[in-house]
C-alpha cells in the first residue's frame, strides 16, 4: 500500500465516466434544459430512497416480487450514482454553478448513503446481525465524508481516496443485489448482502484511517513549513 501525499489529491472526485461521450452528451442535454445541478442532487436522494424502500420490502414479498425488488434496487443505486455524475457535470462543464452548490453536493449524499446501506442491512435481516452491519456501514460512510469535508475546511486538498469511497460502496451493494438472486435457489437468504456489508464496514474503516492519516500529515507538514 503506497502512502498518499496531500499535494497529490484531486479537488474534484475522479470519475472515469466524466470523460465519456455518452456522459457528455447527456450532461449537455440537461444543461440546455431548465434543469439545475441542485435539482439533480436532490433526485439522487429520491433514487436512494426508492432503493432503500425496495430493499426493506424484500423480505416481505413473495420470491418473484422480491427478486424484482432486488433488481430494481440495483438500478436505483446506479441512478443515484448517475445523478452524482451529472450534477457536477451540469454545474461545471454546463456552467450552472450556484452559490449553494457545495451544500447540495454534500448533504444529499449524506442522506443517500444511509438510506441504501441501512436498507441493505434490513434486507438481509434473516442473518440476524445484518441490520447492525447496515447501521455501522452507514455511520462509517458518513464519517469518511466528514473527514474529507473537515480537511477541506482546514485548507487541505479534498481526499476522495478509498478503498471504500462512495462509488466503491455503491458498486459493491449493486453487485450484491444482483448476486442475491442466487439466494432463491442455492444460498441462505441475506447471505450475499451481509457479506457485502462486512466488506463495506472493514473497507470504510480503513478509508477513515487512511484519510485521517493523510490529513494529520498535511496539518503537521504545514505547521513545520510555517
Amino acid at each position: 500500500m503506497t502512502d498518499t501525499s496531500p499535494n497529490d489529491l484531486p479537488q474534484r472526485r475522479p470519475i472515469a465516466a466524466r470523460d465519456t461521450g455518452w456522459a457528455n452528451r447527456i450532461a449537455s442535454w440537461l444543461a440546455s434544459r431548465d434543469v439545475t445541478p441542485n435539482q439533480i442532487s436532490v433526485a439522487s436522494v429520491v433514487f436512494a430512497g426508492v432503493a432503500g424502500a425496495l430493499l426493506l420490502a424484500r423480505l416481505q414479498l413473495p420470491d418473484g416480487w422480491a427478486a424484482a425488488a432486488l433488481v430494481l434496487a440495483a438500478v436505483c443505486i446506479q441512478g443515484r450514482l448517475l445523478c452524482n455524475l451529472f450534477d457536477g457535470m451540469v454545474a461545471v462543464e454546463g456552467g450552472k454553478t450556484t452559490p449553494a452548490g457545495e451544500m447540495f453536493n454534500d448533504i444529499p449524499d449524506r442522506i443517500a448513503d444511509p438510506l441504501i446501506l441501512i436498507g441493505a442491512g434490513y434486507a438481509a435481516a434473516a442473518m440476524g446481525y445484518a441490520p447492525l452491519l447496515g447501521w455501522l456501514a452507514a455511520l462509517l460512510a458518513v464519517l469518511t465524508a466528514y473527514i474529507r469535508v473537515l480537511g477541506v475546511s482546514l485548507d487541505a486538498p479534498a481526499d476522495f481516496g478509498g478503498p471504500m469511497a462512495k462509488q466503491h460502496r455503491m458498486a459493491l451493494i449493486t453487485v450484491a443485489c444482483v448476486l442475491s438472486l442466487a439466494e432463491f435457489w442455492v444460498l441462505p437468504a441475506g447471505s450475499v448482502l451481509t457479506a457485502a456489508l462486512v466488506l463495506v464496514v472493514f473497507g470504510a474503516a480503513l478509508t477513515v484511517w487512511r484519510r485521517t492519516r493523510t490529513l494529520y500529515r498535511f496539518l503537521n507538514a504545514r505547521a513545520t513549513e510555517g
